[in-house]
């Protein structure tokens, strides 16, 4: 690895999360940015300095000011500057549920490379990497959130050959999870509460939601130990009251899912 691959000790993250809203940061790294991770979100951001580099579906990608970066739900990435200068960009991180209310029941659309030079792309998702200090009004975002379900729709074309899921079973299941995350939840209980056969009903939480539903209710557990540790709260107690084993256990998975351990992730956002 070389030098400018190193973390620096000025990176940093800025991050701005509303309740109820989309989370928006914006961040510069000098060299290495995060490990190997996973969300359950979409990414998508645009590089504004420097060249991003990733590696993502099998290969290392390169992101330039003009490009759009759509990096799927629950697609392995990683993060790191592509030369001496470092690299600044912004991202939006957008639920596939929050898609699925425009969409209607559709195969998340997927976008090759995890990066687009199509204009539709660039346009439909300018509201969401403007600046930090323009704050989003809830009918912006709405209207906002619909034209980009259809560019992505547009951008990516229609999967061929798919049953389509059932949206409905689905929904009662993701429900289920959000007023439960923090409890044993198992695909006997989705099953039950979605009228759904558990396999079909994971494989269509799947094609919908770009994760698992074992996965979804980790990261909403991991949403809530955010929250906490931005609160002030210790990184034991989080752990805990999020409804993990002990404080390793969260960590293991903070770091899978954000690339980074709890304790770094918030001294960036400190910087």
């Amino acid at each position: 690895m070389s030098d400018h691959a190193l973390p620096s000790p000025h990176d940093w993250v800025r991050r701005h999360s509303p309740p109820g809203g989309i989370e928006r940061i914006e961040a510069w790294f000098g060299g290495h940015g995060y490990d190997p991770h996973r969300h359950d979100t979409y990414a998508i951001g645009q590089t504004l300095a420097g060249v991003q580099s990733f590696h993502y579906s099998g290969a290392l990608r390169h992101s330039l000011p003009g490009a759009t970066m759509v990096l799927h739900p629950d697609e392995l990435h990683d993060g790191m500057a592509g030369s001496a200068a470092g690299f600044r960009y912004r991202m939006a991180y957008i639920d596939p549920a929050s898609i699925q209310q425009a969409l209607g029941g559709e195969t998340l659309p997927y976008i090759r490379g995890g990066l687009s030079d199509d204009l539709r792309l660039r346009c439909a998702s300018q509201v969401f990497v403007q600046a930090l200090e323009h704050p989003l009004q809830a009918l912006e975002e709405q209207d906002a959130l619909y034209d980009l379900a259809v560019a992505l729709r547009v951008v990516a074309g229609k999967p061929r050959g798919r049953k389509r899921p059932d949206y409905q079973a689905a929904e009662r299941a993701r429900g289920f999870i959000l007023e439960h995350a923090e409890q044993d939840i198992t695909l006997e209980a989705l099953e039950q509460v979605s009228g759904r056969e558990r396999w079909s009903l994971s494989r269509d939480f799947r094609a919908l939601y770009g994760t698992s539903p074992y996965r979804y209710v980790t990261l909403r557990r991991l949403d809530r130990v955010r929250a906490m540790l931005l609160d002030g709260f210790s990184l034991v107690d989080a752990a805990l009251a999020a409804g993990f084993h002990d404080q390793s256990h969260m960590t293991r998975y903070f770091t899978r899912a954000y690339g980074v351990p709890p304790a770094r992730w918030l001294q960036r956002l400190r910087a």
